[in-house]
């Protein structure tokens, strides 16, 4: 997936953070922790390396995908949003750069991440016939609806997820609700967990919105519907992330780079080595399934796993900061 202003801004943003940065540090800061493991996880250890490595005061606030977004947008907080898929809300990205609002830091997931709709691997092997969207709507009686009998049912997430408004917008593009299904707003993450993991250990239909990467996909196999459609990014941007737009059409569902975002204010402020280390730190989506599986295994907190992960995986960490700061945070540890 292409956005033409992307790519010569992150070299604007590595300027911009690393020659008008402070000296040292980066005072008090405020990150958002979003309500997924990958972002609770990378939240957490971005705080102990901030705090215990380079005297920053971090403190988190709880944040979703488009209200936080927004917020950096348009009043300049929080300072730092560790993951940000901003190929799914482009017109908050572009406004946000191209005001300098905002600063785009290194690629949080060096893969990407991947959405779209999503059915059992079990019905896929059934049904091979059902590969795309479309093949899916014509077969509302295999993922009914449990409050609407005769219907079937389209899992979406939570309120404030760039993926809810993309979802929305497809469920009417293609006409879902014409085909006999509802739109399901399950309220919250662990809502979206918990109707899939539920349909999963009764082994009956279930279609909806996800993502990888994520533990849940790798406890529970699922197929990723195809859109039967090809990506037209124009109307991505025109309609499909646009909450507000009554008339999408039907297109593909592109993959997201996924960013550090930061406000202008705190790039300007942080000192190169904070910033280098916002620019350098990259998981890999082994890194994350590895870690998010011990989290999904273990109950863990995203503060568990980031002390899980900074103990046992210093050869990844260490080569994100100096070599001062890694024998504090190791200390502290």
């Amino acid at each position: 997936m292409k956005v033409k202003f992307l790519g010569a801004l992150v070299a604007v943003g590595l300027i911009c953070g690393s020659t008008q940065a402070n000296a040292a540090g980066c005072g008090s800061v405020t990150e958002a922790n979003m309500n997924w493991q990958s972002a609770e996880f990378e939240a957490a250890v971005d705080k102990v390396i901030l705090s215990e490595g380079y005297d920053c005061q971090v403190n988190l606030v709880v944040g979703d995908t488009v209200p936080t977004f927004t917020s950096m947008v348009d009043k300049g907080k929080p300072d730092l949003i560790p993951e940000e898929g901003i190929d799914l809300l482009p017109a908050i990205a572009k406004q946000g750069i191209e005001e300098k609002k905002i600063v785009l830091a290194g690629k949080i997931i060096k893969e990407g991440a991947v959405y779209g709709w999503y059915i059992p691997k079990y019905i896929a092997d059934a049904h091979p016939d059902i590969k795309t969207i479309p093949d899916a709507l014509k077969h509302p009686e295999l993922f009914p609806d449990p409050e609407n009998p005769g219907k079937g049912a389209i899992y979406n997430g939570p309120q404030g997820w760039g993926v809810t408004v993309n979802t929305a917008q497809f469920y009417k593009a293609f006409k879902a609700q014409q085909a006999g299904f509802r739109l399901v707003d399950t309220g919250s993450a662990a809502g979206l967990d918990g109707s899939l993991i539920k349909a999963y250990e009764h082994h009956q239909g279930w279609l909806g919105v996800y993502w990888a990467p994520t533990s849940l996909l790798g406890k529970y196999p699922m197929v990723r519907l195809e859109a039967g459609v090809p990506l037209d990014m124009a109307e991505w941007k025109r309609c499909t992330t646009v909450a507000s737009c009554p008339d999408p059409k039907p297109t593909a569902w592109p993959g997201s780079r996924m960013y550090t975002m930061l406000s202008k204010s705190f790039a300007d402020r942080a000192s190169p080595d904070v910033i280098k280390y916002l620019n350098t730190r990259t998981y890999t989506t082994d890194d994350l399934q590895k870690v998010m599986a011990w989290m999904t295994d273990n109950q863990a907190t995203g503060e568990d796993a980031a002390k899980h992960f900074l103990k046992t995986e210093p050869d990844v960490w260490t080569k994100w900061v100096t070599p001062a700061a890694a024998q504090k945070i190791k200390a502290s540890l």
